[in-house]
């Protein structure tokens, strides 16, 4: 790839990141100047951009955007820091999954319940399956700074793509920033579903999925329509719903 390539591949991954983060704010995802978001760029030195710590992520943009190596150093000149507890989880899996071209991790409230649950996530509605199969648990260690936790957390997340944090949060991870967001869509929506249905009451009047009707939609969920899915149909929809509302995330 060409230096003109090379700069023009980076500066699309910039945008596409910068919206991520944009569209967390939007949909309330976001937590003050806490959780993160990175993305993989080309080449071999598995270098990665990630939020510069201290914004809000309404006010992150693609020029803002931290770039460090897997040694958690800054790539080139920048005046914002990185979160070290960031660095930890985006680097454990940027480093053994060359498919992660984008990581997520949040701190939702519904999220963090349904983590935090020892029910964990119930099949209890057609998101939940989705979701379901391709979803990993993580135990809790602490507020993640240290580095030896990494490896646990790369065999907790083997080749899934998502994953509950226990008492902690959610995590994505996808081909593209389009991919890793509509995972982690679903599975936000499925953690707000099942806090919502738990606040009708009582477990028994939950009304079951049949057990053929679970595996055929798990079927589906496997079956890789996801990245055609987010890349052509979501992701440009979500786009031009931050153009209408605020085109600054590409600057």
């Amino acid at each position: 790839m060409n230096q003109d390539a090379v700069f023009a591949a980076e500066k699309a991954i910039r945008i596409d990141l910068a919206a991520c983060y944009r569209l967390v704010a939007l949909y309330g995802w976001d937590d003050l100047i806490f959780t993160h978001i990175s993305a993989r760029l080309p080449g071999p030195d598995h270098q990665f951009l990630i939020n510069p710590y201290g914004l809000m992520f309404e006010e992150i943009t693609a020029s803002s955007l931290v770039k460090i190596g897997l040694d958690g150093k800054p790539v080139g000149e920048s005046k914002y820091p990185v979160n070290p507890a960031g660095f930890t989880i985006h680097s454990a899996v940027h480093e053994v999954r060359d498919d992660a071209g984008c990581v997520m991790h949040l701190h939702t409230a519904d999220g963090t319940a349904v983590s935090t649950s020892k029910e964990r996530l119930l099949p209890l509605n057609q998101t939940a399956q989705l979701v379901l199969p391709d979803l990993a648990y993580h135990d809790y260690e602490g507020v993640a700074l240290d580095h030896d936790e990494r490896p646990r957390l790369q065999r907790d997340l083997g080749s899934k793509n998502l994953m509950l944090l226990h008492n902690h949060g959610t995590l994505a991870v996808g081909r593209t920033c389009a991919e890793a967001f509509l995972r982690m869509y679903f599975l936000e929506r499925a953690c707000t579903m099942q806090v919502r249905t738990r606040m009708l009451g009582d477990i028994t009047m939950d009304h079951p999925t049949a057990p053929d009707v679970i595996e055929k939609n798990a079927k589906l969920a496997m079956s890789g329509g996801m990245s055609q899915l987010a890349e052509q149909l979501v992701w440009p929809a979500l786009l031009r719903k931050l153009d209408r509302t605020d085109p600054s995330f590409r600057t």
